[in-house]
């Protein structure tokens, strides 16, 4: 996927998750450690060390499995109905770390 597109989906995801703090505490607060759950899978998934290209390569397909490892964090929880949204949000956030990162 092109960098800059996927840039744009990413802060768009972030936009999201970041209107639901005022409005919809409970869910700003799920999403947010759904998130989490995502970041930590970037890590594994692209290291400490990593490019802006990279981690748009890791985007491809990342609907699917940040599906599976939200649901796989809490399996007792029901399954997740907003993974694209909580993708982009965790790859918003997780490219700050990229090394050659601007905003």
């Amino acid at each position: 996927m092109e960098l800059e597109l996927a840039r744009q989906q990413w802060e768009d995801g972030n936009r999201r998750i970041e209107g639901a703090r005022e409005r919809d505490r409970p869910r700003y607060a799920r999403l947010m450690a759904q998130v989490d759950v995502v970041a930590d899978g970037l890590r594994r998934r692209v290291g400490q060390t990593f490019t802006l290209a990279e981690l748009a390569a890791a985007y491809d397909g990342a609907d699917e499995w940040a599906r599976g490892i939200i649901d796989d964090a809490d399996p007792d929880a029901p399954p997740t109905v907003e993974p694209g949204t909580v993708a982009d949000a965790a790859f918003h956030a997780y490219a700050r770390g990229a090394v050659d990162y601007r905003p």
